[in-house]
Order: structure tokens, then C-alpha cells, then sequence
């Protein structure tokens, strides 16, 4: 019986510990930190907010040859058309054959914006391609006009 309750005791003093030590409030303040940091940096007037998009193999590559050059076709319309916008200021792909296929750098005014330009991309409403939207961060004028 000693043998089971002694080792319930010291869990139950390990978890009084845990508790009595954790402060809910410290990972309040980690976040409002990080939100501090990004108000920060929408605050400083030479930092200016672009959205990455990595373009990834999609599900549905396996397309006949002559619906896969159409859909690219249309993929490249929809490139020239969001260049035009001033939406799109970087589109390219990558030179190898990894799950990575390209990238899109985007001037949108939040995220949302963003995947939804992107979700119209014919490649990606085919399921050829999938991508992922990340917020990049440089100073004003440094790349971009």
C-alpha cells in the first residue's frame, strides 16, 4: 500500500508545484510582447509589410499534358493581371524539382487580401499547385519602389 501512495504523494506535491509556479499571465505578457513588437514595426514609418507566398506542388499534378499547359497558360494570365493591379511585385519559380515550385511577393493590405489573390490563381483552384502565405518585412524603398 506504502508503495502506491508514496509515489501519489510526491505527484500530487509535483503538480501543487507546477501550479503554484505557473503564471498564466506571463504568456499574456509574451503575446502582448510580440503584438507590441509587430505594432512596432507598422508604427515605424521606413518599415513597410509584403506577403510571401511559396508556391508548392498541389494534389493534382497528374493533369493530361494538354489540360496542364492550360491551366499554366491561365496561371500566367493571372500573374500579368495582378502585376498590372500593383498587387503582384515578384513572381518566379524555382530551378529545381523539390515540393517548392515558386514564389509570389504580394503588396496587400493584410493576409486575407492576399490568399484570396491567390485562390483565383487558375493553378491553384486546379489543385497543381497548393502554397502557403507568410508576412516579410522590409525597410521602405529597399527593394521596392
Amino acid at each position: 500500500m506504502a508503495s502506491k501512495v508514496i509515489p501519489a504523494i510526491f505527484l500530487l506535491g509535483f503538480l501543487v508545484i507546477v501550479m503554484v509556479s505557473f503564471h498564466p499571465a506571463a504568456l499574456q505578457s509574451v503575446s502582448s510582447s510580440i503584438h507590441e513588437a509587430h505594432q512596432k514595426t507598422d508604427a515605424d514609418p521606413n518599415m513597410k509589410r509584403y506577403w510571401m507566398v511559396f508556391l508548392k506542388n498541389g494534389p493534382h499534378r497528374d493533369q493530361p499534358a494538354v489540360a496542364a499547359a492550360g491551366i499554366q497558360t491561365a496561371h500566367m494570365q493571372h500573374i500579368q493581371q495582378l502585376a498590372q493591379t500593383g498587387k503582384l511585385l515578384v513572381a518566379g519559380p524555382f530551378d529545381n524539382d523539390g515540393d517548392m515550385k515558386g514564389i509570389f511577393i504580394l503588396d496587400c493590405r493584410d493576409s486575407l487580401e492576399a490568399v484570396q489573390l491567390v485562390k483565383e490563381d487558375p493553378a491553384v483552384r486546379a489543385g497543381r499547385l497548393r502554397f502557403e502565405v507568410l508576412p516579410w518585412w522590409t525597410e521602405k524603398n529597399c527593394v521596392f519602389k
